[in-house]
């Protein structure tokens, strides 16, 4: 057995979770006698599973899950309690509500449980063909081994992840789409292991004998580091290296490739793809907090009422009498009872008979409101893209009301703000330039048909680079070329007159430079057979052996090649970012194309150096043992192949740039302009160099001509030291106003200078390094403090040559800031997953650069236009009714429990409740649910246009300030005040009583029968009616299901009422509300004051909104009042002639139409368009 091999062997099963690579036997075939020992490793099969529940694992599993949430525990506990000892309440009372509460979730959650199992069967039962003996066997997906050899056809999915043994093609190569995978719809090239690729047939392919040894599974889809050991004959095995273009993963679709054979070495769950869709990290929003706080109030209102209650039950039992009355005299048990345990069991029945302040219902109000109200964003028509045939996509509805909460954003720029759809410009060879079409006086040439150029023409040898430049860029680039007629509908050719290919590429970069010098006189035309062809000028064919392809990444910023040419010359091409490029110059005009760059990223066009040498044979030789060495390291292989190319791509010679156009996209500087008046703080992260960025930045009025750019870059703090530039900075900001700090939204108003605050990657990685240990604030600790106030002070901020990781950086860095802001990050590529994750809310736009950032995100979007109608419109939609809905939830439970506390004080504290189990059971079940669901779901306090047009309403609800402490106390003291004028309301009435003949105990104002439960239902129909009006009041956005729901619940709890008291029930013991409803409406002063009763309770509500309306009204309050007021007095108006009575301080009159495009739009007035609206009635 070979020494290298001792590493992957586990000492014993149990340790078998620290080898950190696997060794695959192709077929299962044990190596020779004498190369390695055979130690067959037990893997999993390849069977998907997404569900989270069994059939045998589901209750307990839901039910401890469930559980695990404070509020179902404390309610559980509740439960428990009423079983345990006496209490005054019925054990139903509280658990008929928790039954529902965890039935509904559990219910919710089996059923997309059972869907995802339903999808896992499918994709588990598809056939797969596996090679065995020579002769290929179908077998079910789920039953795929590793090691098996398996064949995939054309358009076929591959079934695990592969290494490519050979193909249909004799070069080895195969094409495959990953648009399933990272949404890249492009045809990317996979190549075989040079030794195996002429094993293309069945019986072939089942005579290899070799083994794999790569890493574990790990979920990095660009990431793959392995080797395969050929045996042939007794030989050493010969070793090849196995990289990510070897790498078939499940998921991806075969195209252009008759079949492959390829074997498996990741199966099920260790696929890259299933370790990619596992679960991100929980995000929680501002209204959660709120709503937890809010709970911990109100269970410390509880347990105080509770111990209130409990002290005073035992001063008013000092006196005997009181004690044991002659009617309820003590049993002896309960006498030799110690006194602290009958308090101990007196404060958990009070516990019990007020827990109905914690609002257990408000959980599955919420988690309803979020999933339905979800849908409002997909059903959105004005996020619906045409282009891509897709609307938005909530991933995650737990951050709905975040929306309306943004305080800064954060956006990358190639693909979010442009379109990343590259146009080839222009490009300069040694100073001159060249463009596709000749230029005369602004006019174009007609004779100009091939190339043309600016500027005088070269002499021989500037020819000869003019030419080695456009070879350069034909050569030097991933792009492949698609031989079919029709790309979505669309013919795209090479050749004039012959539609039969076109460019693909996963980088719209590469595509536009070979369609750029196509239009010079170089058509790249095919890779085959391992050598690339040109027609060159003269419509003659070159091809060039392409050797090694040194792949582009972002750290290096470069890609190159390595090609031989006819002649058995050797060169070695690059292209890549001008700052990774310049500095490896030895030779060249590079003055000259310095400044063409330069001026070129000034007008906002993205720019690319390209730059050569010539290899000698011995050289080539020594690049590519170099480059084999650690290509074959199965540890650091990254690492190494980073020193390698760092020593190849050196003492270039400069050939000249190009420049590309990246259009701003449609709508996006509107867009941003709509953000900053809303109060938000742009910031745009972007790896471009500065002045492409900066110049985007002006097209985009992220900065405004009158924005005093301030720069905190390299060339800055070359001249100046760090400490000395951060502190120039900072005074100049603060300067105009002393020491004021200016507020969020200061930046928009004509009383401060505007600043913008540019800054590069490298001086953000000193600015964010930790001090040394010792070191004062004035050497490096303060930094981040001061960097964070110059940044407080700017109205925007330009982040170029950053970094993906950079970016999460200054994410999380404003995120922890001491104002905590809610941050929202959108991107849409891979390099922007890392900061869309650690925002609060991660957007991903579904572009061009795949459908990473997308899948990662909480919400996507077609287009970076479309967030701002995410944000101004449904955000702002999202937060207030969610805030309406949490405040309303606690004010209706302390109307609900309150008067049961009073009427403690008037029962001797003996723990009588004040309403019938019925009422106490289903007020917040059935009584009062429904109307504030719907609200939540339909509000539109002001129309969505308004909201559009004026983007500084968003201020109104801005730090969530519609779930403040003021605001929550004042809701909390309203339900207070309605609690006392509902009880003592009836309790005057019943104040005087009289004895008819028949020995009942009648009330003489009112005539009714006196007793609890007439005293309960009084006040709690009062109650319910208060509550349910108090929502009608704060609602302005009136549909016809609003009516139904809202007075259909009213009606529901009176024929609820009546048939609970005026039937006899046989299931029933005791039936204590017999005729008490239908004999209390009996009376008609009852009617009066449960009338006067309710009036009263909204009157302080009424009275504070007109108020405020008319001494402090807000800028929300103004528009509502004129929305109003235009829409009864317009001439055209439904209204014209009529004389009419508007209560404008609370309800706004609105329109509908009758019909809309979709059914569900009955239930989604988010997406009601104006027109529709003027047309109904």
């Amino acid at each position: 057995m070979r020494a290298r091999m001792s590493h992957l062997i586990p000492a014993c099963a149990g340790e078998e979770n620290w080898v950190d690579s696997r060794t695959v036997y192709i077929g299962h075939k044990e190596p020779p006698p004498g190369a390695e020992a055979y130690i067959p490793q037990r893997f999993p099969d390849n069977r998907i599973v997404s569900s989270k529940y069994t059939f045998w694992n589901f209750i307990p599993k839901n039910l401890f899950e469930q559980f695990r949430r404070i509020a179902n525990f404390y309610f559980l506990i509740i439960f428990l309690v009423q079983l345990i000892i006496d209490t005054p309440t019925s054990p139903i009372t509280s658990g008929l509500p928790l039954f529902f509460v965890i039935t509904v979730t559990a219910i919710k959650q089996g059923y997309e449980d059972w869907l995802r199992h339903k999808a896992d069967n499918a994709i588990n039962q598809c056939p797969v063909h596996v090679i065995q003996h020579g002769n290929v066997v179908r077998k079910q997906s789920r039953k795929l081994r590793v090691g098996d050899i398996v064949r995939v056809k054309e358009d076929e999915s591959f079934p695990c992840d592969l290494i490519l043994l050979s193909t249909s093609r004799d070069d080895g190569t195969c094409f495959v789409t990953t648009a399933s995978l990272d949404g890249e719809s492009s045809h990317k090239t996979y190549y075989a292991v040079q030794d195996t690729k002429a094993f293309n047939t069945e019986e072939a392919i089942d005579t290899i004998h070799a083994t794999i040894e790569c890493e574990q599974p790990q979920p990095d889809l660009y990431k793959f580091v392995g080797r395969i050991n050929i045996y042939l004959a007794r030989d050493e095995p010969v070793a090849r290296p196995l990289g990510s273009e070897n790498l078939l993963l499940r998921g991806a679709t075969l195209k252009n490739t008759e079949y492959i054979y390829a074997v498996a070495i990741y199966t099920g769950m260790e696929t890259k793809m299933a370790l990619n869709y596992q679960s991100k990290s929980q995000k929680r929003s501002a209204v959660e907090k709120s709503m937890n706080s809010y709970l911990i109030v109100y269970l410390c209102i509880l347990i105080g009422k509770a111990l209130i209650n409990t002290i005073l039950k035992y001063v008013w039992q000092a006196n005997p009498n009181r004690d044991e009355p002659w009617y309820n005299q003590r049993t002896e048990s309960e006498r030799q009872r110690h006194i602290l345990i009958r308090a101990f069991t007196d404060f958990l029945a009070f516990m019990v008979l007020f827990n109905y302040i914690i609002p257990v219902s408000m959980y599955v109000t919420v988690e309803m409101q979020k999933f339905l109200g979800s849908y409002f964003i997909t059903w959105d028509d004005d996020m619906f893209d045409e282009e891509l045939d897709t609307g938005a996509l909530v991933n995650t509805s737990d951050l709905n009301e975040e929306l309306g909460q943004v305080e800064y954003v954060f956006t990358d720029k190639t693909g979010t703000l442009t379109e990343n759809n590259m146009e080839f410009i222009e490009c300069c060879v040694d100073g001159h330039v060249y463009v596709p079409h000749a230029i005369c006086n602004g006019q174009v040439m007609a004779a100009a048909a091939g190339i043309d150029m600016i500027d005088s023409s070269p002499d021989a040898e500037s020819r000869e680079h003019e030419e080695l430049f456009f070879r350069a860029v034909c050569l030097c680039h991933t792009v492949q070329v698609k031989e079919e007629e029709t790309v979505d509908g669309i013919k795209r050719g090479i050749h004039q007159g012959k539609a039969t290919s076109f460019y693909i590429s996963s980088s719209p970069d590469e595509v536009a430079l070979v369609e750029g010098m196509k239009r010079l006189g170089f058509t790249y035309l095919r890779l085959k057979d391992s050598h690339m062809e040109i027609l060159n000028r003269e419509d003659e064919i070159e091809r060039f052996e392409l050797l090694e392809v040194l792949n582009f990444d972002s750290v290096r910023r470069r890609m190159s090649v390595i090609v031989r040419s006819n002649t058995g010359e050797y060169y070695l091409f690059c292209k890549g970012a001008d700052s990774a490029i310049f500095p490896r110059i030895v030779s060249g005009k590079v003055d000259q194309v310095r400044a063409r760059v330069e001026h070129n990223a000034v007008e906002g066009l993205r720019t690319l150096c390209v730059a050569y040498k010539k290899l000698s044979h011995i050289e080539y030789e020594e690049v590519c043992h170099l480059l084999n060495s650690a290509k074959l390291a199965l540890q650091d292989r990254d690492k190494k192949l980073s020193e390698a190319y760092d020593t190849i791509e050196r003492d270039f010679i400069l050939l000249g740039a190009t420049a590309v156009e990246d259009r701003l996209q449609d709508k996006a500087a509107d867009t941003i302009e709509s953000l900053h008046k809303a109060g938000m703080k742009v910031w745009v992260l972007t790896g471009d160099k500065m002045e492409t960025a900066t110049a985007t930045c002006y097209a985009s009025k992220l900065f405004r001509r009158s924005t005093q750019i301030l720069e905190l870059t390299t060339k800055r703090t070359e001249e100046q030291s760090l400490h000395d530039v951060l502190h120039d900075l900072s005074h100049t900001v603060l300067h105009h106003h002393g020491s004021m700090i200016r507020d969020t939204f200061s930046g928009l108003s004509n009383e401060f200078q505007d600043y913008g605050l540019i800054i590069d990657g490298a001086t953000l990685s000193a600015v964010l390094k930790p001090a040394p240990e010792g070191g004062g604030g004035a050497s490096g600790g303060n930094y981040k403090e001061i960097f964070l106030e110059i940044c407080r002070n700017c109205s925007a901020v330009l982040c170029c040559r950053m970094a993906p990781l950079q970016k999460a950086q200054i994410v999380k860095l404003i995120k922890a800031s001491k104002e905590h802001p809610i941050t929202l990050a959108v991107g849409d590529g891979a390099n922007d997953v890392s900061m869309i994750l650690e925002a609060h809310v991660g957007i991903g736009i579904m572009g061009k650069e795949g459908r990473q950032a997308a899948r990662n995100s909480d919400y996507a979007i077609p287009k970076f236009k479309h967030l701002k109608k995410m944000l101004l419109v449904h955000g702002h939609y999202y937060y207030i009714r969610i805030a309406e809905l949490v405040q309303y939830f606690f004010y209706k439970n302390v109307c609900f429990i309150f008067p049961q506390f009073l009427y403690q004080f008037f029962c001797g504290f003996s723990q009588q409740p004040l309403y019938d189990t019925a009422y106490l059971t289903l007020y917040n079940i059935s009584f009062t649910s429904l109307p504030i669901l719907l609200y939540s779901l339909i509000e539109q306090h002001i129309n969505m246009d308004i909201l559009k047009k004026d983007p500084s309403l968003y201020r109104d609800i801005a730090k969530n300030s519609l779930l403040r402490w003021p605001i929550f106390i004042y809701w909390t003291f309203l339900g207070v005040f309605d609690a006392v004028v509902f009880f003592f309301g009836a309790f005057f009435l019943f104040d005087n009583t009289t004895f008819t003949s028949n020995g009942q105990l009648m009330t003489t104002n009112t005539q009714m029968m006196f007793g609890n439960w007439t005293f309960g239902t009084l006040v709690f129909t009062v109650l319910v009616f208060t509550v349910t009006l108090k929502l009608a009041l704060d609602t302005h956005y009136w549909t016809w299901i609003n009516h139904f729901v809202i007075w259909g619940s009213l009606l529901f709890y009176v024929i609820f009422s009546l048939l609970w008291g005026g039937i006899i029930w046989p299931f029933l013991n005791y039936q204590r509300m017999y005729y008490v409803f239908m004999q209390m409406l009996s009376s008609g002063p009852a009617w009066l004051s449960i009338i006067l009763l309710i009036m009263v309770s909204l009157l302080p509500d009424v009275v504070k909104k007109v108020l405020c309306r008319a001494l402090w009204p807000t800028t929300t309050e103004r528009i509502q009042v004129s929305a109003a007021g235009s829409t009864l007095h317009s001439p055209q108006g439904p209204y014209r002639g009529k004389r009419i009575i508007c209560f404008c301080f609370f309800s706004q009159p609105v329109l509908l139409s009758k019909t809309e495009k979709r059914a569900n739009r009955a239930f989604s007035p988010d997406s009601f368009s104006v027109q529709n609206r003027e047309k109904g009635k």
